[in-house]
């Protein structure tokens, strides 16, 4: 049995009774220190020691190279015990098939070198990560959590792939391997960068690693400067920060990033990111400032999952020293406390209960001080101009605070403005002009369509299919702002990029053909029905007989799921 470089060295140090390497296996030792301790508790008493030991069995597989495949002895015989991560199904497939000197030589070039730069703790959990990201970004699909390893094979198996041979695969999953421990694990030399990949992680935009992937790559090459790496990602930040602002549904951030390099002009490369994210349709759009403004100032930011991160952000903009947020704590000026004394109930006004529940944990009245204990409920004034008040704050975020003399609904909203304004800033908008963008657009020409419902003589006035119809036209084009209805000759069309499902007029029924395939379908009441291969007007595998309004609501969760699949709405969003 032989393990691998670290645990061998750090086994054989146990065995041997010797001082472990400096860069010896954590988990080794641990194993090793709760075994010797099972075994102090034991005493004289060594009966059960000994009857496990006598248990142990050995099993020595030889395989014969010309007719075994040992990849597949090796998926089967570990089938049974506890399940592999992705990483360790991957590297086995990659080297076990290999010649010994060949495959010595990978591990210990590249394969060994990027488990070290992952870390011991972090290889196993960030591994599949980046191999999840790095296969979407090759193939343009997103694989399945616990599918990395059969999409990898898949991908190891196309033709261009495979005839660049092993070791230029291993080379590629290495460089880019170190690209993500750069940006996930905190790695990055460069401090602008390493700053910028900080504010993402806290963000936790984990989908947005398939394009930084491939923007990182191009970094490392040339292609790509560092101040438009640093844009790049900055935009990112914004884009998503805007939209949980918004509170615009996460779901289609899998689907935005995944197919993002296709809109990417190399030689204009900052610019056209910038246009990209300027053209996005409107249930992934960029935020404009007016609605994140709006929004950032009336939102409930002291529960937003982050707080700490946009305190942090909104406070050390434009400082070339950064202020070590996390040494503060978050000051509610208008205090938590329901039972609001007289001072405070009297500068509030008469409608003092209304103002503490709707402004309370808006960014107005949210701040960031180190005398949080000493200013407790005490009045505005109070806290103001005492030893350490707002007068002597030395943060931005404070500014303006210690000139006001009331604190009441209309100075939380002046505050709020002002800084939602600054936050515009902070978060900024790509900013291209019309005439720049205009060269983005896609060059397509509106097809009016010449028909209509009046097209269709099974859609007559007072037929049962007509009455059917309204009601589900109702539903459908309520999904979403984004969906559009289209009347073509033999079916009515309902797109979001392009058609979800397709309604086609029958005498007494609607005939639905959504877009996605059969196996992908969750119908718990088996209506839909198999038409793979078989032709039929509309588009997808999927066929459904609408007979009665009654069954609209059932009908209408299989067409949201041809949806949500269009949007990108499936697993691992934000």
């Amino acid at each position: 049995l032989i393990l691998t470089q670290t645990d061998k060295d750090t086994l054989i140090a146990l065995v041997q009774q010797k001082h472990l390497p400096a860069e010896h296996s954590l988990r080794l030792q641990q194993n090793f220190e709760f075994f010797e301790g099972q075994v102090e508790t034991l005493g004289d008493n060594l009966d059960a020691l000994c009857k496990g030991l006598s248990k142990l069995v050995i099993v020595d597989v030889a395989l014969n190279r010309d007719q075994d495949n040992p990849q597949l002895i090796f998926e089967s015989m570990n089938s049974t015990g506890r399940e592999l991560s992705q990483a360790d199904l991957i590297r086995n497939y990659i080297l076990m098939g290999l010649e010994p000197t060949q495959q010595t030589e990978l591990y210990q070039d590249h394969w060994r070198p990027m488990e070290v730069n992952f870390g011991q703790e972090a290889y196993g959990s960030h591994f599949d990560s980046f191999m999840r990201h790095y296969l979407t970004l090759k193939t343009g699909e997103i694989p399945n959590v616990r599918a990395v390893y059969e999409a990898f094979k898949t991908y190891s198996r196309e033709p261009n792939v495979a005839s660049d041979g092993v070791e230029t695969l291993v080379r590629d999953i290495q460089a880019f391997a170190g690209y993500y421990c750069a940006m996930a694990l905190n790695k990055e030399p460069d401090k602008a960068l390493a700053e910028a990949f900080q504010d993402l992680r806290e963000l936790k935009v984990d989908v947005a690693y398939p394009f930084l992937l491939e923007l990182y790559h191009d970094y490392a090459s040339g292609t790509l400067s560092r101040d438009d790496l640093v844009g790049a990602v900055r935009l990112i930040e914004a884009y998503v920060f805007r939209r949980a602002i918004c509170a615009i549904p996460t779901n289609s951030l899998n689907k935005t990033f995944a197919t993002f390099r296709r809109s990417l002009k190399k030689d204009r490369y900052l610019e056209s990111i910038q246009a990209a994210f300027l053209l996005l349709p409107s249930y992934r759009r960029f935020p404009n400032d007016e609605e994140f403004k709006r929004e950032f100032a009336v939102r409930d930011l002291y529960n937003f999952p982050r707080r700490s991160y946009w305190l942090r952000r909104l406070e050390n903009h434009g400082r070339k020293e950064r202020v070590p947020v996390d040494q503060y704590t978050i000051e509610h000026i208008m205090p938590q406390n329901e039972n609001l004394s007289a001072k405070w109930r009297d500068d509030l006004g008469p409608d003092w209960q209304l103002v503490h529940e709707t402004k309370l944990h808006t960014l107005g009245n949210l701040t960031l001080t180190g005398y949080n204990r000493e200013y407790s409920d005490r009045p505005f004034i109070e806290k103001r101009d005492m030893n350490g008040g707002f007068r002597d704050s030395p943060l931005h975020l404070n500014d303006g605070v210690a000139t006001i003399d009331t604190w009441n609904d209309m100075a939380i909203q002046d505050r709020a403005q002002r800084l939602a304004a600054a936050a515009t800033g902070v978060w900024a908008p790509p900013n291209l002009s019309t005439e720049v963008l205009d060269t983005y657009r896609p060059k397509i020409e509106k097809v009016i369509s010449q028909y209509s419902v009046d097209d269709h003589p099974h859609l007559a006035a007072g037929t049962p299919s007509r009455e059917l119809f309204e009601v589900l036209r109702k539903d459908l084009l309520a999904l979403d702002p984004c969906v559009t209805e289209e009347f073509l000759k033999f079916y009515v069309a309902y797109k979001a990029e392009t058609n979800f499902v397709d309604v086609v007029p029958q005498a007494s029924a609607l005939r639905l053909s959504l877009n996605m395939q059969f196996h992908e379908l969750h119908d718990p009441r088996k209506i839909a029905r198999d038409i793979t291969n078989i032709g039929r007007w509309g588009n997808g595998d999927v066929e459904v007989r609408l007979t009665s309004a009654d069954d609209i609501p059932y009908v209408l969760g299989l067409i949201r799921q041809s949806f949500e699949k269009q949007m990108g709405n499936g697993e691992g969003g934000e």
